[in-house]
Formats: C-alpha cells, sequence, structure tokens
C-alpha cells in the first residue's frame, strides 16, 4: 500500500482537533466540525474521486499482518477515552452559550459515535482478546455494548433477511427503521445471550450473560464520570450524565444511519423455508470515496467485509459488481434525513442494481 494511503489513515484524529478547537476559538466554532464533516468532506469528495485500487492479492496477508495499521486502532481507543474525559471536564465548566453547547454536542458524537464505533466495529470482529476488549471499551463510551453481540453473532447472520434489524427495507424511512432498529437490536442481543446460557446449562441471568454487564457498564462509567468531576464542585453536576447520554444517544444514531445505507434495500434470495442464500459481495451497498473512506476506516467498502468479516479495513476489496452509492456516507446520511429525496434517488439506484444483478 503506498505511504500517502497509509498515512491517510490517520484523517480521523482531524475530527477531535476540530472539536477541541471549535471549543476553545468559542462562538460559531463550535459548528467547524459538523460542517467539515458535512460539507468539506462531501466536497473533497467530488473533487478527489474514487479509489478503485485493491491491495495485490499476492500481498493481501503481509499487509494484513501490519502492526502499523492496528496501531491506529489502538492509539484512537485511548485518544476517545481522553476526548470523552476532556467533553465532561467542558461540560463542569459551564461556560458555554446556549449556540456553543448545540454546536459542542452536534460536533462531540462524530468522534465517539461517527468514528469511534466505526474503529469498534472493526475490532470486535478480530480473534485477538485485546482487539474485542478495546471494542467493548468504545462501545461503552456511547451506551451501546450490545452491538459487539447483535452485529457479530446476529447482523452477520441475518443479514438481508426479515430476521435482521439491521437491515431496512425498501420503502422504509431512517425515522421508522431508527425506532425499529435500536428497539430490535437490543432485544435480538438479549436473546442471543439467553439461547448462549441455555446451551451453557446456566441461568439466563447467570453473571456470565454479557448483556447484563453491557447494559450496567455505561451507566456505571457515567456515574464515575460524574463523581469525578462533581466532587471538586462540592454538588452533582447533573450536566454530565445529561450530556454522557445524549452524546451517546447521537453516536449510535449515525451507527444506526450507518447501517440503513449500507443495506437499504437489499435482501438475499430465499432458497427453502427460511433458509437464504449464502451473504456475497452483492448483498450491501458500497461507496469508494477515497477520502471518507480515510475516514471511516473502509468501512464504505461494506459488500467485502460482509462476505468476508474478519478481513482487516487495510485489505477490503472494491468489488465493482457490487451495488454502488451515489456518494459517500457523509452526504448519504444527509440524503436519509429527508426521505422523500432518499427514496426518489435509492429506490431508483435500488432497481437498476436489480436489472444489473438478474441479467
Amino acid at each position: 500500500m503506498s505511504v500517502y494511503k497509509k498515512i491517510g489513515f490517520f484523517s480521523a484524529f482531524i475530527i477531535p482537533a476540530l472539536v477541541i478547537a471549535g471549543y476553545y476559538l468559542g462562538g460559531a466554532w463550535n459548528f467547524s466540525t459538523v460542517v467539515f464533516v458535512f460539507v468539506l468532506i462531501p466536497i473533497i469528495d467530488q473533487i478527489v474521486g474514487k479509489d478503485a485500487e485493491n491491495v495485490e492479492d499476492r500481498v493481501v496477508s503481509q499487509v494484513a499482518e501490519e502492526f502499523y495499521y492496528r496501531f491506529i486502532l489502538y492509539v484512537w481507543v485511548y485518544v476517545q477515552l481522553a476526548f470523552l474525559a476532556w467533553g465532561c471536564y467542558v461540560i463542569a465548566q459551564q461556560n458555554m452559550t446556549s449556540l456553543e453547547y448545540i454546536g459542542f454536542i452536534l460536533g462531540f458524537p462524530l468522534v465517539t459515535g461517527g468514528i469511534g464505533i466505526t474503529v469498534a466495529h472493526e475490532l470486535g470482529h478480530k480473534k485477538s482478546k485485546l482487539e474485542r476488549f478495546y471494542a467493548k471499551v468504545l462501545l461503552m463510551t456511547t451506551c451501546y455494548m450490545h452491538f459487539y453481540i447483535e452485529h457479530n453473532r446476529g447482523h452477520h447472520v441475518h443479514v438481508g433477511t426479515p430476521k435482521d434489524p439491521a437491515t431496512s427495507r425498501r420503502g422504509e424511512n431512517f425515522y421508522a427503521f431508527w425506532v425499529r432498529t435500536v428497539r430490535d437490536s437490543y432485544l435480538s442481543a438479549w436473546r442471543l445471550e439467553f439461547e448462549r446460557m441455555s446451551r451453557k446449562g446456566l441461568s439466563k441471568f447467570s453473571l456470565q450473560n454479557d448483556m447484563i454487564w453491557f447494559t450496567l457498564l455505561p451507566i456505571l462509567l457515567c456515574a464515575v464520570l460524574t463523581a469525578v468531576f462533581s466532587l471538586p464542585k462540592g454538588v452533582i453536576l447533573w450536566d454530565i450524565p445529561i450530556f454522557f447520554f445524549i452524546q451517546s444517544i447521537l453516536g449510535f444514531s449515525l451507527l444506526e444511519a450507518v447501517n440503513y445505507i449500507e443495506h437499504y434495500g437489499i435482501v438475499r434470495k430465499e432458497i427453502a423455508p427460511n433458509k437464504y442464500e449464502k451473504v456475497n459481495t452483492l448483498h450491501s451497498w458500497n461507496a469508494n470515496q477515497l477520502i471518507s473512506n480515510f475516514f471511516l476506516f473502509q468501512l464504505q467498502r461494506h459488500s467485502d467485509h460482509h462476505a468476508f468479516a474478519h478481513k482487516r479495513y487495510q485489505v477490503l476489496k472494491h468489488v465493482e459488481e457490487s451495488p454502488q452509492l451515489p456518494a459517500g456516507y457523509p452526504s448519504m446520511i444527509l440524503l436519509a434525513l429527508v426521505p422523500p429525496l432518499w427514496f426518489k434517488v435509492m429506490d431508483k439506484k435500488l432497481d437498476e442494481w436489480k436489472q444489473t444483478s438478474l441479467a
């Protein structure tokens, strides 16, 4: 992989830097992160264009094992933890105007959710205990630890079928999808853990049930952060838990917006009652914009990820035959927020892709 691409994956760190800079510059600068992500990145995506280059097969194994790429993700974990602590410190100061607070609270989850959950997603698919631990830590900061269970053992099994809460259906707007997927994904994670406990001959509510811990740990983290920053003031700063849960909701909403985009209308063929064709590179939407893929660690090469879930982000392939989104994720998220425009663009794309895939 070229040097500029290797450096490009450090782009994600621009986002927390912008949030921090925006706060200290004050005023409307607190909106700079939102403008950068949803205005400047789409413009740069259009200017720079797409990247169809894949790592050569003969060196895939070598590139996949390079520690450099894991190092970036590991650094992100510590940056995000420090960033969250700093965010709580900022809230504890109570020195922002209402407008500044809105800009701050909109920019913050672009770090913890937009990129943080992306990193957690990447790490959570790996066999290393350290990487899986880091994935859980990141998900804890956005109250979405059940994603670790449901995504790996639920979504990747049932994607493109009615059983998958994270597969958006044709004609389903983002807001209806959000309610369904947030509710059903959480319940699905509980069911998966109940089944695991049953197989082990344990009580459903055994302390080995990860969902008990995954539900409690974010609350405990919030309590610790609140205590740490409240003690010097001598009073409970309720602004901190409010901030923690708002940024969590906005953070995991970004994840669900991405899920909505990645799987809209794509269904697998039912080859027998309740049995579906094997997942392949035709079963997810792709976006191959170079710049937004840097920021998202090539998450937009989503078709190859679903076909080969344990592949590391740096060796994910662009597959031309996969359904292709008209733009990168930042642009598509904005489009998804306006259902009439989304349906006008994506239903047509879906029809075109189906005709091509059946040809």
